[in-house]
């Protein structure tokens, strides 16, 4: 197994074509779905056709995959993914911060430990200036996560839903971190 990130109790690997029955039962639990799509199940043809291909993109700005599958170190259970890929900025370098987690893995501890790994790892080895997030702004848990990662709110803002959700009527949050920032509080 190839590894891209180890943290005290995570790995963080590439994902494969091994893993749409993973991606599917992780993009059917309606209470993990609720900010992204409103809870409405997706099939394993979609996972097949787009989120895969999406996962499986080498990035040549920073000579890896945005997509990362997290294993529980201890026991190799899939948890879920987390995302750390470049946005389409021209300036320096910008990358979008985000995660997916298995109900059972809420509460514990591992968004926080893997977002805080991939922050360090961007800044320090992949030449990282700026890490993004966005959520829902009623998503408290995953602000939570963003605000624990060092991540600071920028700006609330209304994006372009393709079907109204529960809350998206209150709009997105973004949250933003700078190496600059990152460094005077290390």
């Amino acid at each position: 197994m190839t590894v891209f990130l180890e943290t005290e109790r995570l790995v963080l690997r590439p994902f494969t074509e091994a893993d749409a029955g993973r991606l599917l039962a992780l993009d059917n639990d309606p209470d993990v779905m609720r900010f992204i799509n409103g809870g409405r199940p997706t099939t394993l043809t979609a996972i097949r056709t787009h989120t895969l291909p999406r996962f499986l993109l080498d990035h040549a700005r920073t000579g890896s995959r945005g997509y990362w599958a997290a294993l529980e170190k201890a026991t190799g259970t899939f948890l879920g993914w987390f995302e750390f890929r470049p946005l389409d900025d021209p300036g320096p370098c910008a990358v979008e911060l985000g995660y997916r987690l298995n109900r059972a893995a809420w509460g514990l501890g591992y968004a926080t430990e893997g977002a805080r790994a991939l922050i360090h790892k961007g800044f320090t080895d992949l030449g990282v200036e700026r890490v993004t997030a966005n959520t829902m702004a009623v998503n408290t848990a995953s602000r939570r996560v963003m605000e624990k990662s060092g991540l600071s709110f920028l700006r609330n803002f209304t994006g372009d839903w393709p079907e109204v959700i529960e809350g998206s009527e209150h709009g997105e949050v973004e949250y933003e971190l700078t190496r600059e920032r990152w460094e005077r509080r290390r």
